[in-house]
Order: structure tokens, then C-alpha cells, then sequence
């Protein structure tokens, strides 16, 4: 793709309130944004309005991507780039690039970002020392980290977050995390916990298949227990006016698709359970406006929707759908399947339902197949999902397997939460 399709956005000023330190502690002051809602700040609006004090003096590089930007959508970099309270000298771009011009398993490389002429070095795929090389060859002193996450163990960023980390900790870098909140809500972790033999770039550590917890949480549980022999300098900045009960909507804040299969808050709040078809034969949705909530494949008809509806899962229901993808499995192809309203997202839990879905979706339909290469185990992060499907547990006996293992990251995790 050119460089001139990387997208080219205006530069303009500094937005927000009062940034955080290292403990994420401090006031705010400062008008809400035009959003409507809470008025929820974003670590990055606290770092503007406090006139980047945090990275004074500092050479600095942004982790970012699209969806890194203020209250009134312009984008932080375009934003940092003239503001001379910060010395902003690159840009590093995760899965799908920092423009996001690039589909799922893809980046965008090396190139100079054509707004703002900006290295943007590509992070994608590389961890430890060879991506440590990155970070020193682009002269920064500090990196800052500031992409919307999604709420799910198997959504890349925070694993990008935790190379970052990593990677900073061995080229001798400080690390910043600015917050933004989890879409679905940090009320609690949901799913199976993975096993570190099926560490991988979609679950590298062992954390639960739906966490709860915001990029900060993550950055302060990551540090501690996991990169704890070579620990980075970290700072977080918090938001403010963010509960842990708030879905997205009710933050004031505006949506940008973290990727191009994430179209809508209401595609995250499924994600985390119907992510696991990827690991299937049939369609997960992609190549549709319905990712994550559409499924199915060729041969599949009513009985699925109403084996899913039998179940009694709470908060949703599921509608007999036809769907033809124009990408992705089925390219161009009418399949048959399910779509997933959600009623009642209070109550609405996606790993259940996700697990309900395999179950039902192979009980009804003979044609089913897990991916050859077991992507599935992969993404739930062990064998036993799998397996006990096959040998014909119910939607509550795979769910109660995990119980144990949830309970003691549950532990774990609430010493690192921040709100």
C-alpha cells in the first residue's frame, strides 16, 4: 500500500487534564471533552493538560495506532508532533500499523509517516532483543504506550504492550502507559486462565481469556509478576471519571475501531467468546458489518439458533441468519448460522456464551471441524476446551473446569487494579 493511503491527519493542540505518575496518582481539573456521557479523561488528555511534564526532557517514541487519539478525535501524535513542550522523535506501529492500514496479520513496516514526517518503525511479530534494537536504534529515551485495547486475552495489543515492556527493560528505555478504559467493563475476569506452554502472540501469560482490567492494570500485573527479573522503569497515567462498571458508550469518549474486524463497542462486548470460531471451520463473521456476532457456515440451518437459544444463556438471544462474506472463510459464499443480540449486557456473559455456541454449533451440525493446526487451544490457552467438547461435555462442565485457575488469577488481579 503507498504511503499516502497510511492516511494523512492535520496536526493540532494539546487536549485534557492533569497527568499521573509512576503510583497513578493525582488530581484532575479541566472542562470535559464534547463527548456526551461521564466525561471521561484518557491518560493522554491528563498528560496534555499537564503540559507533558512526565516526558520533559526525554527523547520520546509512541506505541500508538488509530485509535490513540483525544476527545475531539485528533490523533496524539498529530497532536504531540508540534507541540515543543514534547520531543517527539518516532512512532512505533503494532498489528494493522499505525495508520491502520493493514488487515489482521499484517503492518505497515518502515516508513516516514507522510502528516507529520515521523520514523514510524513496525513492532509487529518482534519481541525481546531484536525489537529492543528497535527501540535503541531510533534514539528515543522513553516509549509511551496509548492503544484501545478490547477487553480479551487473544486481542494482539496487549501483548504488544507487554513486548514493549520487555524490550524497553533490555535497551534501558522508561516506559509509559497512558490508560484508556476496557470497552466491556473491569467488573470481573471471565474464562479459562492460559497455560504458559500455549504462550503465543494471541496469550503470551497467564491471564484470564477476558481480564477486566485496563492497559494500566495489565502494565502494573505484567511488571510485577511476569517481567519481575528484569522489571521496566514504569509510569502509568490514569484516567479519570472512568467506574469499572462503564461499558464504552457511557464514557463521552469517541469509537475508533481498534482493527478492522472491531467495528463497534457492541462488536467487543462479544469478542471475547465468539473470537474462539476462529479456531473452527465455520465463519467468526469477518468479510461481513457483523463480525464476532455473525457465525456459520455452509449446511447450517435453524437448528443451531434454536439449540443456542435452548440453553437459557443470560442476556442473549440468537437469530437464524444467512450471511455471505466478502473476505475471510466462505469468500462470496451464502453460509447458514447464527446471529447474537445481546438484551442485557449487564448480565450478558461472552465466554459462556462463546463455550455455548461450540457446543451447540458441533451437536447440530455434522460438518464441524476444529482448525487443523488446533487454533483453538491457542486461543482458550489449553487442550481441555477442546477436548471436552469432544467427548460431549455440556456448555457447564467445560465452564466449571476453569473455576479453580479463574479464581486464583481473580486473586492476582486485584492487587493491581487502579479504579
Amino acid at each position: 500500500m503507498s504511503l499516502s493511503r497510511r492516511g494523512l491527519l492535520a496536526a493540532g493542540g494539546a487536549v485534557g487534564a492533569l497527568a499521573a505518575t509512576a503510583a497513578g496518582t493525582g488530581a484532575a481539573s479541566a472542562s470535559p471533552g464534547p463527548g456526551k456521557g461521564r466525561g471521561v479523561r484518557t491518560g493522554f488528555d491528563r498528560l496534555a493538560a499537564d503540559g507533558y511534564a512526565l516526558l520533559r526532557g526525554e527523547k520520546v517514541g509512541v506505541v500508538t495506532n488509530p485509535t490513540g487519539i483525544t476527545s475531539d478525535v485528533r490523533h496524539i501524535v498529530d497532536v504531540m508532533h508540534p507541540d515543543d513542550r514534547v520531543d517527539l522523535i518516532a512512532v512505533f506501529g503494532p498489528e494493522h500499523g499505525f495508520r491502520g492500514t493493514a488487515q489482521a496479520g499484517g503492518s505497515e513496516g518502515r516508513y516516514d509517516d507522510p502528516a507529520t514526517g515521523l520514523p514510524v518503525y513496525d513492532t509487529y511479530l518482534k519481541s525481546g532483543q531484536p525489537l529492543a534494537d528497535v527501540f535503541t536504534a531510533s534514539g528515543v529515551d522513553t516509549v509511551v504506550f496509548d492503544i484501545q485495547d478490547a477487553g480479551a486475552r487473544f486481542y494482539t495489543y496487549i501483548w504488544t504492550l507487554y513486548d514493549c515492556m520487555e524490550a524497553a527493560a533490555l535497551a534501558g528505555k522508561r516506559f509509559v502507559v497512558l490508560d484508556r478504559p476496557n470497552p466491556v467493563t473491569g467488573r470481573a475476569a471471565l474464562g479459562p486462565v492460559l497455560d504458559p506452554a500455549f504462550g503465543t502472540f494471541v496469550g503470551r501469560r497467564e491471564i484470564a481469556q477476558a481480564h477486566g482490567m485496563t492497559v494500566t492494570e495489565l502494565a502494573l500485573l505484567f511488571n510485577a509478576r511476569f517481567l519481575a527479573e528484569r522489571p521496566v522503569d514504569l509510569r502509568i497515567v490514569k484516567m479519570s471519571g472512568w467506574k469499572r462498571t462503564d461499558f464504552f458508550d457511557s464514557t463521552g469518549l469517541p469509537w475508533v475501531p481498534p482493527s478492522p474486524n472491531m467495528p463497534t463497542p457492541d462488536t467487543a462486548l462479544v469478542y471475547s467468546g465468539t473470537c474462539l470460531f476462529e479456531g473452527t471451520n465455520l465463519s467468526e463473521g469477518r468479510g461481513t458489518t457483523r463480525p464476532f456476532e455473525l457465525l456459520g457456515a455452509e449446511g447450517i440451518d435453524h437448528r443451531w439458533a434454536q439449540a443456542a437459544n435452548a440453553l437459557g444463556l443470560p442476556g442473549v438471544a440468537f437469530r437464524e441468519a444467512y450471511f455471505a462474506p466478502t473476505f475471510s472463510k466462505f469468500q462470496g459464499r451464502t453460509v447458514g448460522g447464527v446471529q447474537l443480540h445481546v438484551q442485557d449486557r449487564e448480565v450478558f456473559d461472552p465466554v459462556r456464551t462463546g463455550i455455548g455456541l461450540l457446543v451447540t454449533a458441533k451437536r447440530t451440525w455434522d460438518g464441524f471441524a476444529w482448525r487443523p493446526d488446533n487454533w483453538i487451544d491457542k486461543l482458550t490457552g489449553n487442550t481441555r476446551v477442546r477436548t471436552m467438547i469432544d467427548a460431549g461435555a455440556d456448555t457447564d462442565e467445560v465452564v466449571g473446569a476453569w473455576s479453580a485457575d479463574l479464581a486464583a488469577f481473580r486473586a492476582v488481579r486485584k492487587r493491581y487494579l487502579q479504579y
